[in-house]
């Protein structure tokens, strides 16, 4: 299974599920640790409203760690661990970011 390395941009643009099907946002940017040259977190925007409903604000986009992503193809999946901001049973860390305007 050598698959052909993919530039990082690649992910910028791609639609965002969980694992569950529940579109969580679109990528806009990548968080990148220079020393160990990896993506670190996927700086997300266009999100679903309702599962950020009272969290963050119109202006704002989020940044999930990548540890979350399950897999990478024309669209990512990340764990359900999302899907519990709507319940609160775990809060995840989840950073908010404001979008230049």
């Amino acid at each position: 299974m050598n698959a052909a390395p993919e530039e990082i941009t690649s992910l910028v643009g791609r639609e965002v599920y969980s694992n569950n099907g529940v579109f969580v946002g679109e990528v806009e940017d990548v968080r990148l640790d220079l020393d160990t040259q990896s993506v670190t977190g996927l700086a997300l925007a266009e999100l679903n409203h309702e599962l950020f409903a009272g969290r963050v604000d119109g202006n704002t986009g989020v940044i999930v760690p990548y540890r979350w992503v399950r897999a990478v193809g024309d669209v990512v999946l990340i764990n359900d661990v999302i899907e519990r901001l709507e319940t609160g049973t775990d809060e995840p860390e989840v950073e908010t970011e404001q979008q230049a305007t």
